[in-house]
Formats: structure tokens, sequence, C-alpha cells
């Protein structure tokens, strides 16, 4: 698949607004809609699976271990700092469980001793869960051809959400199964046909879809509308349609630093709370303004995502495909089965 820009921005446009919203949350300030970066980034998920999938073969198991392989590493490294800050008294509010820390990391959703809720013990992983049961899911469709593919996703995935909401299930794990916003990634799906079959709409439609979205989340937030995949859903499946029909119709600038926040996305996701935590504290020691800890925070959480992307990251999937990194200079062997020295 070539470059995407718009799905390369949208990733970066998501992660920050989710940093945003866990920097202005520490501090007690009103900005709910950047969780909204969650939707962006399940309908992208959906689009990016559906159009690789289509465009290279791949079996179900090897594509599964594939998607394992890119999410886990990076997220259980998070996890196990996690657990070994609260073993050491570095995260004095966070209560380990044996059944809670083995969910987290086999991306089971267990409830968590803090708070009762179906979080991991880092708690944006819960986003994860439902990541791996898509890409579970996904996985079986592939044993059909390409083209039942989109009706089978769309069948199960809509059975599941309607069931759910005529069963109303008492079991937390019932119901996380079943909530709507797994919707998202068939909406995503259809976005990639879509796409793949040049059906998008113009690239002027697609910028009033990209400006009526920023304005639906803007109204959200301003007037405090519900907060739900019902009301966020719909104005993500907008966001990704128009921005993709932008830049379909050679509409969108490159902008090399957003494609690269791109890219450093899902570290950003996974490290910034970390790094807010760190801020938050100093901040407060120095009777900071909150407006300043929280802007401060952003960046730093932002930095230090892109640190790990760069350290962390990057390094493993390298690893991980046979390549070297620049961090990490180890021998690897190569198809004929030696070292590059020997």
């Amino acid at each position: 698949m070539p470059t995407l820009y718009s799905i390369q921005y949208l990733r970066a446009f998501a992660a920050i607004a989710v940093v945003v919203f866990h920097a202005a949350h520490r501090m007690g300030l009103p900005f709910t809609i950047g969780a909204a970066g969650v939707d962006i980034f399940f309908v992208v998920s959906g689009f990016i699976m559906m159009a690789i999938s289509d465009n290279r073969a791949s079996s179900p198991a090897s594509f599964l271990r594939n998607r394992v392989l890119r999410i886990a590493p990076t997220y259980w490294i998070a996890t196990v700092v996690m657990v070994l800050g609260a073993i050491l008294g570095l995260f004095p509010n966070l209560k380990l469980d044996p059944a809670h820390i083995a969910g987290s990391f086999l991306f089971i959703p267990v409830a968590s001793p803090n708070s009762g809720n179906l979080w991991p013990v880092l708690v944006q992983g819960w986003t994860l869960n439902y990541e791996i049961f898509f890409y579970a899911v996904f996985a079986l469709v592939l044993f059909l051809k390409p083209a039942l593919r989109l009706p089978a996703l769309a069948l199960l995935f809509g059975l599941l959400v309607v069931g759910g909401a005529l069963l109303q299930p008492a079991n937390p794990l019932a119901g996380f199964y079943t909530a709507p916003v797994i919707l998202e990634f068939v909406a995503g799906a259809a976005i990639a046909k879509a796409w793949q079959s040049g059906r998008l709409p113009s690239p002027g439609i697609g910028l009033l879809l990209v400006c009526l979205s920023i304005a639906g989340f803007a109204a959200i937030h301003l007037l405090r509308l519900e907060f739900d995949a019902w009301t966020c859903g719909p104005l993500a499946i907008m966001l990704v349609t128009g921005a993709l029909a932008v830049e379909v119709g050679a509409k969108l600038p490159k902008f090399p630093a957003l494609t690269y926040l791109g890219d450093s996305s899902y570290s950003i996701y996974l490290w910034h709370t970390f790094a807010i935590s760190v801020v938050a504290e100093i901040g407060a020691a120095l009777a900071l303004s909150i407006p300043a800890i929280v802007l401060t925070a952003v960046v730093i959480g932002t930095m230090a995502g892109i640190a790990a992307y760069e350290c962390l990251e990057r390094p493993i999937q390298l690893l991980l495909k046979g390549k070297r990194s620049a961090l990490w200079r180890l021998p690897l062997r190569n198809q004929a089965g030696r070292t590059p020295a020997q």
C-alpha cells in the first residue's frame, strides 16, 4: 500500500487529542472530547486492516501473528513498567491482582482492583483489548473470499451489538464485547472498500465532511452533549472518509512532521500518561498555573512517546522483521541463516 498521508495525519491528530484529554483530566480541566481520538483510531484500524488484507494475501494465522507482534511487545513493556512501579511504591494508588495482571498481558478484560472497571494495569490499554478482539474476528473472515469479508464482519459485529442492546447483559465481559463502539471497526473496513473501488466522495464534499466532523466534535465539547460511540462514532467516520476523499483528489498537502507523529502515534498513546503524571507533580510543587502545567504535560507527554517510538517500538519492529536498528546494533540472521558479519 502507498503511504496515505490522510491516515497518518488522523493518527497523529487522534493521539494528540488523547494526550490533551489525559493532561487536562489530570489537572481537573474538562476536555472529555479528546477521548474521541479513540473513535478515530478504531475507524482507522478497520480501514487499514481491510485495505491491507485486500492488497496482500495473508493466511488467518499469519495475519493474527503479525498483528500481535505489532501491538504486544511495546504494550507489554509499558505494562511491566506499571507493575514494577507499583511493587516499588512509585504508584502508591495502584493495587495489583494476579488475575488482573494476567488479563492485562493476555488482552482479556478483567475488572480492575482499583476501580472495578474493565481496565488493564495500563488503563489506556482497554482499547487494545478491542483491537485484539477485532483482529481475531477479522482473522476468521479471512477464510472467506474478499467480496464476502465486509458483509461477514458487519453481520457478526451487528449481531453482537443488537444482542447487547436487546439482552442488556449483566455480565461486564458480555457488555464489553457487545458495545456499539465495535461498529467503528466495521465502518473503517467499509471506507476501505469504498476507497479501493473509487467510490469516495469528491474532494469538495470530503472537505465539507472534515469541517462538519470537527464542528460536531467542538459542539459536543462546548455544549456538553452526550458523549458516546453513537455520537462520536459517526463524526469519526465522517472525518476519515472526508480526509481520504481530499487526498484522493490530490488536494492534501504533505507535512513531514505530522507524518512522523502518525508513525509514532502508538507509542505516544501508550507512554504519554507516565510523563503527564511526572509533569503534574513537578508543576504542582512549583505552583505553576494549571494551563501551564497542562501545556507542558502535553508537550512532554508527546516527546516521551516519540522517545519510546525511537528507542523501543521502532527497534523492536525492525528486529522482528530481521532488520538493523540505528539504536540496537545487534547481529541479525538473514534468510540464509548467517549473520551479516559471516
